[in-house]
């Protein structure tokens, strides 16, 4: 099944043949109202109800739509490929959302060289932001940042009268506009980024009910594999018989048997280390010494750390590398407990 990148067209042109013309809605909330019968939540990793989002920022002045293409997470590429390969149904949804909430100014926030289609059948100017090829530089609030002409730094805050959304989101947004919600239920997939040790790392549309072992299926997982890490640096060590709750940013890196996971998850947790913006002391005193904790093997300062730090930071980057840590405790154990 591949309902989203089946709708990939090289120009406005193809995109309307292929897909139809871009569904303007007109009737105030019938977007809002479709989002909430379909029950689509965010693709960015954060998971929460499209619907609602667009609600809230429906009631206040002036509102600004913004489609998120900063793509920070480093194992990640499904939004890439998706802007490459069906950069106008993601248009469609950013044009959508916009008409939804009254937009008053629309932006793509996206990596550096980033081409915004110009298209006639948009009626709101798109205003194209570069983002900087930084891990956090993505999270929503770093976004909002980043539009003001500010340095995109995430907090733990938000401003209702801005929606930031996923390009993959949107480009769900503009599918529930022209083939509704009942369509949507039974065609509700998510793009996986698939990498580690499979002959066949790339990005695939798969269920969102779907277990590990299915991922390593499509993309050649080389045997045997010792565990998955889902949903990004920020996810969580699983088995390839679970199945996967929430994938988060939709990556999936597989771990060989022969490999180290406590080596592996040291490496990374170094890594979301000097990714901080060392707002707080959670990220500049607690992950520097998470990143040694984990790499030393001592567990009992490595879960330490990992309560310290979590949800006491300035924003959610800390709570990531917490969840990151004490999975790999779990997935683990005789590792660190040699």
């Amino acid at each position: 099944m591949r309902p989203l990148l089946d709708a990939a067209a090289r120009d406005e042109d193809e995109h309307i043949a292929r897909n139809g013309p871009l569904p303007w809605q007109r009737t105030p909330g019938a977007l809002i109202g479709a989002l909430q019968e379909a029950g689509l939540t965010g693709r960015g990793g954060a998971n929460f109800p499209t619907w609602r989002k667009l609600a809230r920022t429906s009631v206040t002045d002036r509102p600004v739509v913004i489609a998120n293409a900063a793509e920070g997470e480093p194992a990640s590429n499904k939004d890439k490929v998706l802007f490459a390969h069906c950069p106008h149904l993601v248009l469609d949804g950013l044009q959508l959302a916009a008409e939804a909430v009254g937009a008053s100014k629309v932006y793509l926030y996206g990596p550096k060289g980033t081409v915004v289609p110009q298209r006639k059948s948009d009626r709101f100017p798109i205003v194209y932001v570069e983002a900087p090829d930084t891990f956090t530089a993505g999270e929503s609030s770093a976004v909002m940042a980043a539009v003001e002409g500010r340095k995109p730094r995430p907090r733990d805050a938000s401003r209702d009268d801005m929606l930031v959304q996923n390009v993959e989101t949107l480009a769900r947004i503009a599918q529930i506009a022209r083939y509704g919600p009942r369509w949507f239920r039974q065609h509700d997939t998510f793009l996986a980024t698939i990498s580690g040790a499979v002959r066949r790392p790339g990005v695939y549309e798969v269920d969102r009910t779907v277990a590990v072992h299915r991922l390593l299926d499509l993309a050649g997982g080389i045997e045997p594999t010792r565990a998955v890490l889902v949903g990004g640096y920020h996810g969580t060590w699983l088995k390839p018989d679970d199945v996967i709750a929430d994938p988060g940013a939709g990556v999936a890196i597989a771990l060989h048997g022969n490999e180290s996971g406590l080596q592996k998850t040291a490496g990374i947790v170094r890594y979301l280390a000097s990714q901080s913006t060392k707002q707080c002391g959670p990220c500049r005193f607690g992950l520097p010494a998470l990143a040694d904790a984990v790499a030393q093997r001592n567990l009992p300062q490595a879960a330490r750390l990992a309560g310290l730090v979590d949800g006491r930071g300035a924003c959610h980057h800390p709570d990531g590398v917490a969840r990151l840590v004490r999975s790999s405790i779990d997935a683990f154990e005789e590792e660190w407990l040699r």
